[in-house]
This record gives structure tokens, sequence and C-alpha cells, in this order.
């Protein structure tokens, strides 16, 4: 049992309260998963040449400044990182088939969790109030995001373990439910030379449908390859760049509604998560419907 959250706001003066009507949806799905909680929002996009990691430390007190000053010594002093606490934004103009070699080289107790030129995520354990007031939730601002607590199932309670998962770049997905083949599509993936990070089923379906995407599907497309490949109970809520999407399996048992407005679209797993958005006793509300596809362009 996990708690999915995710929330896009159609009028760009209302990005600012995104991480604001966001806080109490996250903090509601507590019940449903107390262990860890993490969080992905896009953002007004970088310059096509430039990207954006999020990275993770293994403790609070992290030297940052030591990293810094080693990143500008090998890429050059155009590069920036925003701290907090053990999660840093390094932004610059290199690619991510550079940056993540080099810091899995240079700094293997470092964690790349993200890259793109929109995607900043934080993720990490603990009950996902103090998550989401550790790293300053309510403060952040964007187009859309996606959020997820963690009731553990199937690997261990780590920051790497906590959802959103990701591949390529401006790409994440949350999920509530079990995978039943994650180790097939693990292993028909790494013979195509698609490397994992964890032992997480989860992982499995962010790379399968990542890899289908690069192999020139839609994301719509790759949701409808994945009900043909992703065994399991689950809902999946993924995130790209531009766009939410929402898919539930065939049996659809694991809980998911939708509120819509002429402002935003809210999903959680629970309609208790939504309560206190504005409006939304006049929201379209409805359940998804099973193997369908539901997606939200910005």
């Amino acid at each position: 049992m996990c708690g999915i959250v995710g929330l896009l706001v159609k009028k760009p003066e209302l990005r600012p309260r995104l991480g604001e009507w966001m806080v109490p949806m996250l903090k509601e799905m507590a019940a449903r998963g107390p262990e860890s909680a993490g969080l992905a929002v896009f953002t007004a996009p970088l310059a096509d040449a430039e990207r954006k990691y999020s990275l993770h430390a293994p403790d609070w007190g992290y030297d940052w400044g030591a990293f810094e000053g080693e990143f500008i010594k090998r890429f050059g002093p155009e590069a920036q990182l925003g701290v907090l606490g053990n999660h840093a934004i390094l932004t610059c103009d290199e690619s991510a088939s550079v940056v993540k070699p080099w810091v899995r080289h240079a700094f293997p107790e470092l964690h790349v969790l993200a890259a793109g030129r929109a995607m900043d995520i934080y993720k990490d354990t603990g009950n996902p109030v103090d998550v989401a007031d550790r790293y300053r939730f309510a403060g952040l601002e964007g187009s859309h995001l996606v959020g997820h607590t963690r009731m553990a199932t199937e690997s261990a309670v780590t920051p790497d373990r906590a959802h959103p998962f990701t591949a390529g770049e401006d790409f994440c997905l949350v999920h509530n439910g079990t995978i039943s083949n994650p180790f097939m599509i693990r292993r028909k993936l790494e013979h195509r030379g698609i490397e994992f990070d964890t032992d997480n089923d989860t992982e499995a379906a962010c790379r399968y449908l990542a890899w289908r995407m690069g192999e020139g599907d839609t994301l719509e497309a790759a949701l409808a390859h994945g009900f043909e490949e992703l065994d399991g109970f689950y809902t999946f809520l993924i995130g790209t760049g531009n766009k939410l999407a929402l898919v539930r399996d065939a049996f659809a048992c694991k809980p998911a509604v939708v509120a819509e407005t002429d402002e935003y679209v809210a999903i959680a797993s629970e309609f208790r998560s939504l309560a206190h958005l504005p409006g939304v006793d006049d929201a379209k509300l409805f359940e998804p419907m099973p193997e369908e596809v539901y997606s939200w362009s910005v």
C-alpha cells in the first residue's frame, strides 16, 4: 500500500502555488506510506544546451563545496550548485552521458536522482510529513509535479528505492501496487544495454516505458504496450517535461481518483487527499477506468 499524488496547474499565474496546494495532498497520504516519500517537480525548462541534475548525498552535512570545486575544475566555472541539506541541484551545459559517469567515478557516494531540462527530484526515508517539511515542498513552484509515499513490500527502505523513479531525461514514475515480472523485464532490457540502479520492481516499469519511448513510442503508446508486458496490480502516475499521465491495470484494484477544474488537474490514491483544494466541490471527479491511458498536457 502506497500513496500517489499528482498536480498540474493549467494557468501560469498559479505556478507559485503548486507546492502550497500539493503538501496537504502528500501529508494526507502519509498513512498509506509512512516509510519514505519523494517528489518530482517540473519547472520552466532550461535552454536547449543546459541540463540540471538532482543529486543525493549520504548525510545532511555532506561537503558539497568539495564536490562543486572538483566539478568546476573538470568542466569549467559556468556550473551552478543549489544545496538543500543532503540534496543538491547541479546546473551546467554538460550532457548526462558525461556527468553521470564522472559523478559515479569521482564521487561514488553520490546518487544522481534525475537529469533533464525541467525536472527536480527530492526523495528520502522517513515519514512523508517530515520529508515534506525537511525539503520545503510548500515553497516549490512549477507547472506540475508527481509525489509518492511508500510502504515497502518488495525491497529495502532506502532513499534510492523511494519513488519517483527516473529514466532518461525529464521522465519519472510513481507506483502503487506490485509488478510480478520485474526480473523478466529487467533481463530483457539489460540485454539491450540498459543499466539498473536498484532491485525495485517500479524501476523495471520505469525503464521499460522510457525504453519504449526511446524506440519511438509516444508516452501514450508506451503505456499501451505496458499493458501487454507488465504483469501485476498497479496504478502508475508518470511525469514528463510537459505531461502527466495515469494508468491502472486490467483489474484496477489499486485506488485512484482525479479532480479536474479550469485551474488544475489533481490526482491521488484517495479523495481525502484532494478535499482541501480550492473549487474541488465543483470539480469534475472520476475514478480512472482499467487499462485506459489518461494524460494531461501543460
